[in-house]
């Protein structure tokens, strides 16, 4: 049985006044049918670790180098990450891949460093609206999680996201057709893979525009173990209700 997942990706918002919407967390929360894994920028990282110690909340980062320490300024290793208290990290998400260039390869290269120090990798894939457009949509995921995924992983260590990325921030949301369609094919391209048993065992999320007026019919769609929030996660009030309908799916 696969435990659902909420992730929150609050991405390259919140201040230290920040923290203070996971102490709401908390309370809206005090046992969770679900895991909660909460991504704040990396300046937040050891207090909400902090935070959240003794707490059904997980911390993770939004990203990593591949080498575990070096001269490369302003990056983090995975292994710092995983020093500081952080349990998982998001790899590969859209707006890498787009802004700093990230390839599938070096997707694949980040999330080899992150799983062997031991955390829990979150590797997103997605296509644009030019390639939803020219219908090329399975193609392109199948690249990126052919690419992408390192050997070797497994429902430990490797949970995947579909993000299209014409639906992030946009308040566009995929039909549930197209949704499922896309997180059925993911399945059956791990099960391939690694076969049924691993296959079977990685978590399936879905993000792009995930809020609480849609989440109970997200969380309905076959092979969807929960979701990857983005702006929804910043404020408690906005995110527990995506948690608990969640939790109710």
């Amino acid at each position: 049985m696969r435990r659902k997942l909420a992730a929150g990706n609050w991405k390259m918002n919140g201040l230290r006044a920040s923290l203070k919407e996971l102490e709401k967390l908390k309370d809206e929360h005090p046992d969770p049918g679900c895991d909660i894994l909460i991504c704040p920028p990396a300046t937040l990282l050891a207090p909400a670790v902090d935070m959240c110690w003794s707490s059904p909340l997980f911390v993770g980062g939004q990203t990593c180098h591949h080498k575990l320490a070096g001269p490369h300024t302003g990056d983090i290793s995975a292994e710092m990450l995983r020093d500081v208290g952080a349990t998982a990290v998001i790899l590969g998400h859209s707006e890498r891949r787009a802004d700093h260039g990230e390839t599938s390869e070096e997707v694949r290269l980040l999330a080899q460093a992150a799983q062997e120090v031991g955390l829990t990798t979150i590797i997103c894939v997605g296509e644009s609206e030019f390639q939803r457009e020219a219908t090329n949509t399975l193609d392109i995921i199948g690249g990126q999680l052919s690419l992408s995924i390192p050997d070797g992983s497994n429902g430990e260590n490797l949970v995947v996201a579909y993000e299209p990325v014409w639906a992030i921030g946009t308040g566009q949301v995929p039909t549930a057709d197209q949704i499922g369609e896309v997180h059925d094919f993911m399945r059956d391209r791990l099960e391939n893979r690694f076969g049924y048993g691993v296959g079977k065992s990685v978590r399936l999320l879905y993000g792009g525009s995930v809020k609480a007026s849609n989440a109970d019919e997200i969380f309905a769609i076959s092979n969807v173990d929960g979701a990857l929030v983005g702006g929804a996660s910043l404020k408690a009030a906005d995110f527990a209700p995506i948690i608990t309908a969640l939790e109710n799916a």
